[in-house]
Order: C-alpha cells, then structure tokens, then sequence
C-alpha cells in the first residue's frame, strides 16, 4: 500500500494539470494546445530518462531512491506553481519528470518482486492503483481547487502531497538494496528479445489512442455541453472509470490471462471514443450520456497496464525491473505521441480528434491478433 500511496502523488503530479488547463494556459497567455504541450513534454522527458536513471540509479537502496524522487516532484510541484512564464514552466515539468521516471518503474518492479508469480497481476495493478485514484480524486480536485483559488495553488498542493507521500514512504516501507547494476547497454539488449520487440508498440498505440486527449479533457467536456461545477464530478467519474478498469484487469489476467483482456478492453476503448466522437459532432448535450462515456473512457483507458506488465516479464522473467521501465517509457512515449496529436487536431475540431483516437483504438485490435503468441 505505500507504493500505492507514493504512486498517487506521481498519478497526481502527471495528471492534476488536465482539470485547469485553459485557466493556465490563460495566465501565461498561451493557447490551449500549446499548455497541452506540458503534459508532451513530461512524458517524452519520462520516456527518454526512465532507462537512463535505472541504469545509473540502480545500486541505490530502494526505499532512499523512492523517497528522494518523491522529493523532487514536491520542488517541480513548487517551481511549476510558481512559474512566471510557459518557458519555466516547461523546465519545471522536465524536473518533475525526472523525479517520475525513477519512481514508477522501481515501485512497479518491487512490487512484482516481493509476491508469488501467480499474484504479480493483481501486485501490479495495486501499484498502479495508486495512478488511478490520483485521476479519480487528485484531477477534479485540482479543477475545483482552481475554480475556488487558481491553479497556482492547485500545484502547491501537489508540492505538499508529494512531501507527505515522501515521509510516509520513509517511516513505512522497509529497507531494501538496490539492484545489481546493469549497463544500459544491457538493459536496452532486452529490446533484442522477440516478445519485448513485438509487444511495446502496443502500449504506445494503445495510450496513444487512450490517454493522448486527457490532458484536454476539458475542451472536450465543454463540446459536450458540460461547464463550470458538472466538469469536476465528469472528471472524478473517469477516475471511478480507471480503478474499476484497472482492479478488475488485474483480476481477470489472473484468471483468463492478458491476451483475452486485451481483446475486450481495446474493442470496448474503440467504442467508448466513437461514441464520444458522435456525441461531439451531433452536439448532444446529454450530461447523463457524457458521465457514462466518462467511466467507460477512464477503464478502458487503465485496463492495459497490468495485462502488458504481465506479457512483458513473461517475455523476459530474468528481466523484470528493465521491461517493466520499458514499458513505462513506451507508456509515456504514447502519451506524449497523442498529446502532440491533440494539440494538432483539436484546433481543427473536438470530433475530429477523437475519431483519429478512436481509430487508433481500433488498430490495436488487429496487432494484438499478430502478438497473441507473446502470451
């Protein structure tokens, strides 16, 4: 559960900017696409560190590496919320992404290292249960605490956030080594293996599909008709949306195994956005309609993890800490890949960003069917 709750922090620091974006883009006088651009330069900044920082952190102890990243989102929290300008506010989220990129990963890896096999699915999906709260409770706070203070303060918090988080990690986990240390040579040589080759283009075209357009979700939500006090509760229920998805992936790849989880969660994502892309081009202005479409986006959006995680260590048991960094940087690389492609379609309009989404949610289907074999 502490890795959960440090989780959280990390959940909240990537994702708290989706619930103000326009009122931040505003004050620095930037359009919405490009404030979207912060949440493209986090996870591209994450994709490229992750191997990097595992190499080189990897004799560190492990609750000392997990409490010192921590500490560096509580200062990029700080220094994002205080920026006087876009350009510092980009340098801030590079820093904040640094203290992610050495998290995540190791917190995943610990987790799948200190239970049984059989229970690695459901380890993993605690873990990222903690992202998945923090898009449940930490991006509709941070929406209201913008709309009852500014979203300066909506970032303070997360700087306090991830300080507790930090010394609830430092009184609460037990001491672990860090890891034998592996060149980054050798860690990037799992690449060279078939089933870690043929599996991560689906995690970035599935969070591509998935993820790209939150960090834009409240465009999205105004083209639906929903304004003002209905966008923190829409916001919440896509977070309800992800921990149901992620719990109930995390049960069922236990049981059915990833392969016919995948199947489902990507065929129910490529509905979920055609029906929003409908929705949006018809101007429906349903709110009931939107708060179902909302949890649908939210679970088939954090289905995927636990089933990939699962695919990858199968594919490299030896290997678990290097794929499971893996497949965060291939993870942050899709986000950042649909943010960018966000930015560049919503100027074109709401439905046709969607439907290029729902699209690729679609494409996925048929790569699956040439990777089951990677089971």
């Amino acid at each position: 559960m502490v890795l959960a709750l440090g989780t959280f922090a990390v959940g909240t620091d990537a994702y708290v900017v989706a619930g103000f974006l326009p009122a931040m883009a505003s004050s620095l006088n930037v359009s919405t696409a490009t404030a979207g651009q912060s949440a493209t330069v986090f996870a591209i900044a994450y994709a490229v560190l992750s191997p990097i920082l595992a190499t080189v952190l990897a004799r560190v102890p492990r609750r000392g590496l997990l409490v010192g990243a921590l500490v560096v989102l509580a200062l990029a929290n700080l220094g994002t919320a205080l920026a006087p300008d876009f350009t510092v506010l980009m340098v801030t989220r590079v820093l904040a992404a640094f203290g992610a990129a050495a998290f995540t990963p190791n917190a995943g890896a610990v987790a799948a290292s200190l239970v049984a096999p059989a229970h690695r699915a459901r380890a993993l999906a605690v873990v990222i249960g903690g992202l998945t709260v923090a898009t449940a409770l930490g991006v509709p706070l941070g929406n209201l605490a913008d709309q009852l203070l500014d979203w300066r303060a909506a970032l303070g918090s997360v700087a306090v956030l991830c300080a507790v988080c930090a010394v609830g990690t430092l009184a609460a986990m037990p001491a672990l080594p860090g890891s034998p240390a592996v060149p980054l040579r050798a860690r990037l040589a799992a690449l060279g293996r078939p089933g870690v080759l043929a599996l991560l283009p689906l995690t970035v075209l599935g969070m591509t599909a998935s993820y790209g357009l939150y960090a834009f979700a409240i465009p999205i939500l105004h083209a639906l008709g929903a304004t003002g006090s209905a966008e923190a509760w829409l916001l919440f229920l896509y977070g309800v949306g992800a921990v149901i998805g992620n719990l109930v992936a995390g049960s069922r790849v236990d049981r059915y195994g990833p392969v016919p989880v995948q199947a489902v969660g990507f065929g129910a994502l490529a509905v979920t956005l055609t029906a929003f892309t409908w929705a949006a081009a018809t101007g429906t202005d349903l709110l009931a309609l939107t708060a179902v479409l909302m949890i649908a986006w939210g679970a088939t959006t954090w289905f995927q993890t636990p089933a990939q995680q699962v695919r990858l260590i199968r594919a490299a048991p030896q290997e678990t800490a290097v794929v499971v960094g893996l497949n965060s940087s291939a993870l942050y690389a899709g986000i950042g890949l649909g943010t960018v492609l966000g930015g560049a379609l919503l100027p074109v309009g709401v439905p046709v960003a969607l439907g290029t989404c729902a699209a690729i949610a679609l494409l996925c289907l048929p790569y699956l069917g040439l990777t089951r074999h990677h089971r």
